[in-house]
């Protein structure tokens, strides 16, 4: 558990400086997929944004735009499609939301459309693996990454060194195409390559990612590995994400994505009090 860590430098996203130590920040995520794994996909631009205003409403500090599942057995969409969905979506959202907003895309197209349309941050669930073109446009535009660790192309039997090596390879990426240390945010990527027992590890041993410097994002909402762990369906997951949002936080994590905002701005509030005596 960390009580007193240290502070990361602030990154400032949308024009909102996330002072990275000081509290949890809750990230509200927005899927406009038809197939998304949890069975909250959006299929409207005005159910998107009801959405996105209950979001904030709730707690959210940062809203995830997606139009791409990323569940395993998902089929990736066309750069054309994904523009489809998600343009139309940011473009009303950022009109009536005062929150940031990021893509949740790893092609560059839809990043800059996005960007274009009013997404502040780019979420790349491939680490740069699939071209580092999306770290030279946050570079241009001077806005934020976040990098994900995924395996799923390449899975590996000691899963801690292996997502600290993937994360400390796309931290140099996006280095090296422009962007400040301080704009680099990581995620350890539960789910994507991973088993049940590696998830968990990651999520027990978040504090040996968050010593790579840089603020750490936990995306565990809904996942299989409560699934597998309690027995139970998409829909009734809420416990075990709790229990994994709450440990999170001692462990290090400084933003939770999550379905469930009011729910866990709660559990992040009262695992704040706890960690961080806020």
């Amino acid at each position: 558990m960390i009580g007193n860590r240290d502070l990361l430098p602030a990154t400032q996203i949308g024009g909102m400086d996330f002072r990275w130590g000081e509290r949890t920040y809750i990230m509200g995520i927005i899927n406009v997929s038809p197939d998304s794994f949890s069975g909250d996909g959006i299929c409207s631009v005005a159910a998107a944004v009801e959405q996105a205003k209950r979001f904030v409403a709730e707690g959210a500090d940062i809203l995830d735009i997606g139009g791409e599942s990323t569940r395993p057995d998902s089929k990736p969409v066309s750069e054309e499609q994904e523009i489809e969905r998600v343009i139309p979506v940011i473009e009303a959202i950022s009109a009536e939301v005062d929150v940031p907003l990021s893509i949740d895309t790893y092609k560059v197209g839809v990043a800059s459309l996005a960007l274009e349309a009013g997404a502040d941050m780019v979420n790349d669930i491939w680490g740069l693996k699939k071209g580092t073109e999306t770290a030279c446009l946050a570079a241009r535009k001077g806005i934020p990454m976040i990098l994900m660790s995924n395996q799923r192309e390449e899975p590996a039997s000691s899963i801690v060194p292996a997502v600290l090596s993937d994360l400390e390879s796309a931290i140099k990426k996006a280095i090296s195409a422009g962007i400040p240390e301080s704009d680099i945010i990581v995620d350890p990527g539960i789910g994507f390559g991973k088993t049940v027992v590696q998830n968990l590890e990651i999520i027990y041993r978040l504090g040996e990612i968050r010593r790579l410097g840089k603020p750490v994002l936990l995306g565990t909402s809904r996942k299989s590995v409560i699934g597998w762990t309690l027995g139970v369906s998409e829909d009734d997951r809420l416990e075990g994400t709790a229990a994994t949002v709450a440990i999170g936080i001692a462990a290090g994590a400084d933003i939770v994505r999550v379905h469930d905002v009011k729910s866990m701005k709660r559990v992040a509030r009262m695992s704040d009090a706890i960690v961080r005596r806020i």
